[in-house]
């Protein structure tokens, strides 16, 4: 008889089984390769898995023999930003030598769902967990760092816990890019930002407001405009700063998303987002056709983040009991001309 699986159902083990002619107990040795199977009942086996379109579930046979799996668990905070994909393409060069593989998820900046993922995750024992968080309290994580769960932190520090983390050096960079914009001549420069409870977007504030005290200007503030979380918010906080009076020379973008709705609004404004008469523009964090745009951004390799926190992982496998870390990734200005435009006379 053969066994079709309902469209809805997945194929089990006991069809398998039942289509070969074996034991469940056989067809699963005979699946898994233990061994005690004659290797024409084994063909048999694995022929009727195969036609049927049954797998071994691996994660649940790890789980049973109360194994830990083979994956490593990445929490995100918006899969719409590609800086996400760069990311966990690092976390995934990184861990695929050492035989493991990444699973992802997106917690949408919401803490709620953050929560959730790092359940299911636990749940399944995946050999670390990376988190970009949205939360602003660590400190229930403490009992499954005890156990001994690699933590890791990316982007956005721990707080009320005591783990690995990789931070990109986010005040340094923005105070870069208002020293450049000052140097070119602009005095009023006006800010965007993402969510302000992000703690990335809070130490980008903290680096505008030291080059921006530095510089001996002090209303900055009344041209910034925070929590522009996606492209439409930003475009329409660009375009309220501009039709302030007076308003700014300048625009810095706090992070690549802000900037392609900046682009966006002194597109509809200038005809062009990018002709010698925009306002200037600089936006932190590089994206793509950045260069064929003349965007200059505050950069860093989004990759080598990923693979650095792969490695702090991978350390805590091996070793416990070191100390904890805190690797930071450098930023640099890349000058491609629309951050390099003096004021309009």
């Amino acid at each position: 008889m053969v066994i079709r699986p309902g469209a809805s159902d997945p194929p089990t083990l006991r069809q398998v089984a039942e289509l070969a002619g074996v034991s469940i107990k056989t067809a699963s040795r005979a699946l898994r390769q233990e061994g005690y199977v004659a290797p024409a009942t084994a063909e048999r086996v694995r022929t009727a898995a195969r036609s049927i379109g049954y797998r071994v579930n691996a994660i649940a046979s790890e789980l049973r023999r109360g194994s830990v799996s083979t994956l490593v668990g990445l929490i995100t905070g918006d899969l719409a930003n590609p800086f996400y994909s760069r990311l966990a393409r690092g976390v995934e060069r990184e861990l695929h030598p050492a035989g493991l593989q990444l699973v992802t998820g997106s917690s949408e900046e919401d803490p709620g769902a953050e929560a959730a993922l790092v359940d299911a995750l636990l749940q399944r024992r995946v050999r670390a967990l990376l988190i970009v968080s949205a939360a602003d309290d660590h400190s229930a994580l403490s009992d499954d760092l005890a156990r001994g769960v690699p933590l890791v932190f990316l982007d956005r520090p721990p707080v009320g816990l005591l783990a690995d983390s990789v931070l990109i050096d986010n005040a340094a960079g923005a105070a870069a890019a208002v020293r450049h914009l000052i140097a070119a001549g602009h005095r009023r420069i006006g800010i965007v930002s993402d969510l302000s409870r992000l703690a990335s977007q809070q130490d980008r504030l903290d680096g505008v407001a030291a080059a921006m005290a530095a510089a001996g200007i002090g209303d900055w503030q009344r041209w910034c405009r925070q929590d522009a979380h996606d492209i439409a918010a930003a475009r329409l906080a660009v375009n309220d700063l501009l039709d302030a009076d007076p308003a700014p020379t300048a625009l810095l973008c706090l992070n690549n998303r802000i900037t392609a709705g900046a682009l966006t609004a002194l597109q509809g404004r200038n005809g062009s987002a990018t002709g010698a008469q925009a306002t200037a523009l600089i936006g932190f964090d590089d994206f793509e056709l950045s260069e064929l745009l003349g965007v200059t951004v505050v950069g860093y390799d989004a990759e080598d983040m990923g693979r650095a926190a792969a490695r702090l992982a991978l350390e805590r496998m091996d070793d416990p009991q070191r100390a904890v870390r805190k690797v930071v990734i450098p930023t640099r200005l890349i000058r491609r001309g629309s951050g390099e435009r003096a004021p309009a006379p």
